[in-house]
């Protein structure tokens, strides 16, 4: 079998990449550039891969990218690009280009990366992969949102589309590094909220191989929770602090109240759109209300298994204290075993 990954220079498609080689599927990258996709992917250990250069929202660059794969790994999204209509535009285009062109060629499997967040907020105790589809106020969401809506559209349709839905993803080598090991960072800096809600962690080796298994042909439309394991943030306080030996900052915050700040950034971004902050309301509704994900299903039809939260986060602490994003400090005694 051979696999078309976007975004394979990303942080969750270049463990994929990682995965996909050692499963021994043969893997073709469409990447915008070459150099970075040989940079992390050689981080990772992963030779030399066939390469097309091209962009998601350019239809012609993926069917050609397409011509003799039997499968597509669609893990690209941009997240952060200066503009939210960018954000929205490209997401939107890449989704149809990718998960449409694939559908049309008859490919079989189509994995799609989509979110959690497209199913936001929860209609229950956890997350499940026949939950709604959500409606969500920023680009991004809205764009997870869309992709989320093509993907089940394709599959009513009959087309053998995968739909994975991981949580936040944490651990080693994250090229970007992007919102979720910033998040991690920015915690273990200033102190955790304790309030409602809490963080699903799910490691990226761990999504990895779950996206390798689900790049199985014959088994039609489907989809697979990708949850990890839930901790309430002073949980996830209690965790680091034992990890890193330091004491951690906890700072006290009713739900209410960071609902509200989420609120008064909205408005100052309205009025200065130079201003950037990342709690936003909607950010603040995640960050207060997000619960655990319902994965069972998911980890007994592909036979695996989540390791460890300690796992996870310690080694992603150990890996941002050697590439230098966290000072030894804050690392504590997980800094003196960076490698």
């Amino acid at each position: 079998m051979k696999v078309l990954v976007t975004g394979g220079s990303g942080f969750v498609g270049s463990h994929a990449v990682q995965a996909l080689h050692a499963a021994g599927r043969e893997v073709r990258l469409l990447v915008r550039d070459c150099e970075r996709a040989a940079r992390v992917l050689g981080a990772l250990g992963v030779g030399p891969v066939e390469t097309t250069v091209g962009d998601v929202t350019d239809a012609a660059a993926v069917g050609a990218a397409l011509a003799g794969c039997d499968a597509v790994l669609h893990a690209a999204a941009a997240v952060e690009i200066g503009r939210a209509s960018a954000v929205l535009a490209q997401n939107r285009a890449a989704n149809r280009n990718v998960l449409g062109l694939a559908a049309e060629r008859g490919l079989d499997p189509i994995v799609h990366v989509s979110s959690v967040i497209a199913l936001f907020p929860p209609r229950g105790p956890a997350f499940s992969v026949d939950d709604p589809v959500a409606s969500l106020a920023t680009a991004y969401g809205r764009s997870k949102a869309e992709g989320e809506t093509l993907a089940r559209a394709l599959q009513a349709r009959g087309a053998p589309v995968a739909i994975v839905y991981p949580a936040g993803v944490y651990g080693p080598h994250d090229p970007g590094p992007g919102v979720g090991t910033r998040g991690l960072v920015d915690r273990l800096r200033f102190g955790w909220p304790i309030t409602s809600g809490g963080s699903a962690c799910v490691d990226v080796r761990d999504l990895a191989r779950l996206l390798a298994a689900a790049l199985a042909p014959g088994r039609g439309p489907r989809r697979y929770m990708a949850g990890g394991h839930f901790l309430t943030w002073a949980e996830e306080a209690d965790l680091c602090e034992r990890l890193t030996g330091r004491r951690v900052r906890r700072v006290p915050a009713p739900p209410a109240l960071v609902r509200g700040a989420g609120h008064l950034v909205d408005l100052v971004q309205r009025l200065f759109p130079s201003f950037s902050y990342p709690l936003t309301h909607e950010a603040a509704v995640l960050l207060t209300r997000f619960v655990p994900c319902d994965s069972a299903a998911t980890l007994r039809e592909l036979g695996l298994a989540f390791r460890p939260t300690e796992e996870t986060l310690a080694d992603a602490i150990r890996w941002l204290a050697a590439a230098g994003h966290l000072e030894a400090r804050h690392a504590g005694r997980l800094a003196s075993r960076a490698r």
